[in-house]
């Protein structure tokens, strides 16, 4: 219980309301103590009245007047004469004067917690103003162990009344606690766990039915949160059927294309004129179909092999890539340079970043031949304390807005006519194998740059 809410909720009430009765206590029993005091002057008042009266009594009366107002003297002062009206022998000396005619707060309370924490028989003097403008003063002597008595008993009740009302109060709270708050979550958290079991299925989607603001709200959120992620799942799963297919499709279709390039080698083989024209663009567009089943059959894995880290020669490793791209170029107009430091060492796994740089060099090469204009593709690379940074910069068109926003999602970040978008996502997937990075680093008319970053 004491995990639980409501249970935390039932304690701390209990201990705030019974810290309220301690603040209230002392005040409390400092006034009690006073109307004790203050009801044994106004008997011993009704006592000396008696005396007035019939100035010759009985020493038998008078001690039980004594008794009764529970004093042993008493002193009155009328007409600016002070008497002493009824006397008894003391058990003891006045160990004590308390004067109640304008006593403050502080001091009463201070005079109390001093009586309840003195157990000694103690004989104390009282001083008040008599009832009724009975005179100017009254005195009387009295024990103090009957006063602490009555003090004492009165604060264990205060006591076991605040215990009372306490425990009722924090009963009733838990009630209401209960009823209002704790069940509303758990009905929330049933629901959260209901859905957990199978989030596709939409009558597991939370209503929202609390009458209290806050809960309505958070119902609500959960309602929205459970609704998107539903269809998100649905979406998941559509795209994951259709990946697989995509996959097998690509993956058949990849077999034919080999053999139709096979095929191919032949037709370029023939003397005729108009096969001799034609057979390049049928080469061409095989290959880019060949490219096109094996980038999608690439990502459609579940995931890359891990990098094999080695030390790569940098230099070597981008020359490589470059002379692979300038076999492509044909009458292209485009300029390929690098500037690697030749001492420059990266650890990497080489297959992996001749991939990265290939996908991007090759994507610069064919944004430039788009636009129809001479360019430049420029791979440089630094290092610091932390990482190498590899730069891949061309003076192409730039990216369109559509790209740049969609930039490393697959199908959807291509940059030109016929692409898929796939090249930059399987680039940046192998950096993050590596622990590094791929970003874009600015792309506009006069052309683009990118950054590989490789944590050393």
């Amino acid at each position: 219980m004491v995990n639980t809410l409501s249970g935390r909720f039932l304690i701390l009430t209990v201990i705030f309301v019974m810290l309220a009765e301690v603040l209230i206590f002392v005040p409390s029993v400092a006034r009690f103590r006073e109307d004790y005091l203050l009801s044994r002057l106004e008997r011993a008042q009704i006592a000396s009245l008696a005396l007035l009266a019939d100035d010759m009594i009985s020493p038998d009366l008078e001690e039980e007047l004594l008794r009764n107002a529970e004093v042993f003297n008493v002193v009155l002062r009328r007409d600016e004469a002070r008497q002493l009206v009824l006397s008894a022998p003391m058990p003891r000396p006045v160990e004590g004067t308390f004067d109640l005619r304008g006593a403050g707060a502080y001091t009463l309370i201070r005079d109390a917690v001093a009586c309840l924490f003195d157990p000694e028989p103690r004989v104390i003097r009282v001083i008040g103003n008599p009832v009724r403008e009975g005179g100017s003063l009254i005195e009387v002597t009295m024990e103090a162990l009957p006063l602490r008595s009555a003090m004492i008993d009165y604060g264990l009740r205060i006591l076991l009344l605040a215990g009372v009302i306490s425990i009722v109060t924090a009963g009733m709270l838990f009630i209401a606690v209960s009823r209002l708050l704790v069940m509303p979550i758990h009905r929330v958290t049933s629901a959260m766990t209901s859905y957990a079991a199978n989030p596709e299925d939409a009558h597991k989607i939370i209503e929202p039915s609390s009458n209290i603001a806050e809960l309505r709200e958070a119902e609500e959120a959960l309602q929205t949160l459970q609704t998107e992620l539903t269809s998100a799942l649905k979406q998941k799963e559509r795209l994951a059927q259709l990946g697989s297919a995509v996959a097998k499709i690509s993956h058949d279709l990849r077999n034919i294309l080999t053999s139709a390039q096979l095929f191919t080698d032949r037709i370029e083989a023939s003397e005729d004129p108009g096969v001799k024209r034609l057979a390049p663009k049928l080469v061409g567009s095989i290959s880019r179909a060949m490219h096109l089943c094996e980038s999608t059959l690439a990502f459609g894995k579940a995931e890359e092999a891990p990098p094999r880290l080695t030390r790569v020669a940098l230099s070597e490793l981008v020359e490589d890539v470059l002379d692979s791209e300038r076999l492509s170029i044909g009458d292209e107009d485009v300029s390929l340079s690098a500037d690697i430091p030749a001492t420059m060492v990266v650890r990497a796994d080489s297959e992996q970043l001749h991939r990265v740089l290939s996908n991007l060099v090759r994507n610069a090469r064919q944004a430039i031949a788009q636009s129809g204009r001479e360019g430049e593709i420029s791979v440089s690379a630094q290092e610091d304390n932390d990482n190498w940074m590899i730069h891949v910069r061309d003076t192409g068109p730039g990216l369109p807005p559509k790209a740049r926003e969609h930039l490393f999602m697959p199908f959807q970040g291509g940059a030109r006519k016929g692409g898929t978008g796939l090249g930059l996502v399987i680039a940046q997937e192998l950096l993050r194998g590596h622990g590094g990075a791929l970003e874009l680093e600015r792309s506009d008319e006069n052309g683009t740059s990118f950054v590989l970053t490789l944590p050393k």
